[in-house]
């Protein structure tokens, strides 16, 4: 009873002074307006899941025995970590984690502890860094994930044009524009990395003479490195297929794949170089296409602390200043793309949530206006949720529009709760709007202030969770809790302030159209 004598107190001065407090509503629209522009924004938080994904990239000549010896070194660097469980890891062209020859992949289970992620991560590639001919990429593997692609970095942007080598000369003009800025990291791209290659240059007229055709050379060249299954050996409880090769030892160089042995016409041996030449190139390592044009891409990470936006916003800053041609595209993939689509549906999901409301609280209380009384709450509560999400400094994601969102329809009740009172006083009591909402407000005080305790305690398991991912459900506590304490202590006021300011907008709309048309008003 003292606390809701107190706000009778503080109510009826604030019904005295209705033009600062209808100033103070406006100034909350445009404050929500200032920082929703002002707030970095982002796709998804960072998580700690407690695990990590590698990739090691080697030189483009390497070849598979030396990057499963770099990869061995890398791995045993890495288990000296006192924060690292254990690891996983492979090599070798799988065409999804390592789609080229020269790159290696890990997966990194971390023990329980103490230390932050980032700094683990910043550890690991120091110690990988100190293993010579490898460079080092880490990411933390994420419960949610857009990307169907895997890279060495978390973010992709794709580079695509008609010409190949176009594309790839104006993708590492990009990439070393971009290693300079300082709200980026590990900016690295695959545009232009060839490697050694051996190219068989077959002597048709000698092979004829030999009754040797290309398949037949074709066939030589499968069963020798192709992993061609010859037979299947069958036991009571499981079955093992027999796989032809050569001897890779025999096979270690270009010049010995010349002596790889062919079977001419007559059912007699002869060796591969007797009807070919085989000549070491540089080659392409893979060869990317996009819509079936030639496309480089490059990967990339955000500075710690910097946001999503801030990032893309840097890359096509960038493209602008070294003057990427206009036959050339910029399209970001993966979870950078899904941002920048985010980014422009945000707002119509917001006013679509907004439409929606109105609607259904224009149906309830038949009338144009009273909906717009109560979707004036909103605001306050918009200024909360941004404010914490930026005093924390969380983006403003998906996460947090889920937040805002929800703010909606636990913020709106508060009003419906006075209104609902102040219309039926009006009827059935024949009270003044004044009276009416003034009585309303003081009735349902108890009831406001209930719900939203109920609200903002249901919120503090998500703002201050903890465990693994516990970062994806943080804004989401955030972005309510905030949100349900400023609205709490505005909308109190300045609902019954609003109510009243629409209340005389609606008399007065209404005796205009009483009067006949042609008459003095």
């Amino acid at each position: 009873e003292r606390l809701i004598a107190g706000y009778d107190r503080w109510l009826q001065w604030v019904l005295r002074h209705q033009g600062t407090t209808l100033a103070l509503a406006w100034g909350t629209l445009a404050l929500t307006a200032l920082l929703y522009l002002l707030i970095p924004k982002g796709l998804f938080p960072t998580q700690d899941t407690g695990q990590l994904q590698a990739r090691i990239e080697a030189a483009s000549d390497v070849s598979f025995a030396r990057m499963a010896a770099l990869q061995q070194a890398a791995v045993h660097a890495i288990l000296q970590d006192p924060d690292v469980r254990s690891v996983s890891a492979f090599v070798g062209v799988d065409g999804v984690h390592n789609t080229l020859p020269n790159t290696g992949s890990m997966l990194i289970n971390l023990k329980e502890r103490h230390d932050a992620q980032q700094r683990i991560m910043d550890r690991l590639r120091a110690r990988v860094q100190a293993v010579a001919g490898v460079t080092p990429y880490l990411q933390p593997t994420q419960d949610l994930r857009i990307d169907t692609e895997t890279g060495p970095t978390e973010y992709r942007v794709s580079i695509g044009g008609v010409d190949a080598q176009q594309v790839d000369d104006w993708t590492r003009k990009l990439v070393q524009r971009l290693q300079g800025d300082p709200r980026l990291r590990n900016v690295s791209t695959d545009a232009g990395a060839q490697g050694l290659s051996a190219y068989v240059d077959i002597d048709r007229n000698t092979a004829a003479r030999l009754a040797l055709t290309a398949s037949s050379v074709d066939d030589t060249l499968y069963s020798a490195f192709g992993q061609r299954i010859v037979s299947t050996i069958f036991t009571e409880t499981n079955q093992y297929r027999v796989i032809l090769e050569a001897q890779r030892e025999q096979l270690d160089s270009a010049a010995a794949l010349g002596q790889l042995p062919l079977r001419t016409g007559s059912g007699q041996s002869t060796p591969l170089a007797a009807v070919a030449r085989v000549d070491e190139r540089l080659a392409p390592l893979q060869l990317t296409r996009v819509a079936q044009y030639p496309a480089a891409t490059l990967d990339f990470d955000k500075a710690q602390g910097v946001s999503l936006g801030s990032a893309v916003d840097a890359i096509r800053s960038a493209a602008r200043e070294i003057g990427i041609p206009r036959g050339l595209s910029l399209e970001f993939l993966g979870a950078a793309g899904a941002y920048e689509k985010s980014l422009s549906s945000q707002l119509w999901l917001i006013l679509a949530a907004l439409v929606c409301v109105y609607i259904v609280l224009g149906v309830l209380y038949e009338s144009y206006i009273h909906p717009v009384t109560i979707l004036s709450t909103l605001p306050c509560a918009g200024v909360g949720a941004l404010l914490a999400l930026m005093l924390s400094g969380n983006e403003l994601g998906v996460i947090g529009v889920i937040g805002i969102i929800l703010l909606i329809g636990i913020v709106k009740k508060n009003a419906i709760m006075m209104i609902d009172f102040a219309i039926d006083a009006q009827r059935r009591q024949n009270l003044a709007p004044q009276q009416a909402i003034h009585q309303a407000a003081l009735l349902r005080f108890r009831p406001i202030l209930m719900t939203t305790l109920a609200a903002l305690f249901a919120a503090l398991p998500l703002m201050f969770g903890w465990g693994a991912g516990a970062e994806l459900r943080r804004p989401l506590g955030l972005a309510i809790f905030g949100g349900l304490v400023l609205s709490q202590l505005l909308t109190l006021f300045t609902t019954p302030v609003i109510y009243l300011a629409f209340d005389r907008l609606g008399r007065r709309w209404t005796r205009a159209a009483r009067v006949p048309s042609g008459a003095a008003p």
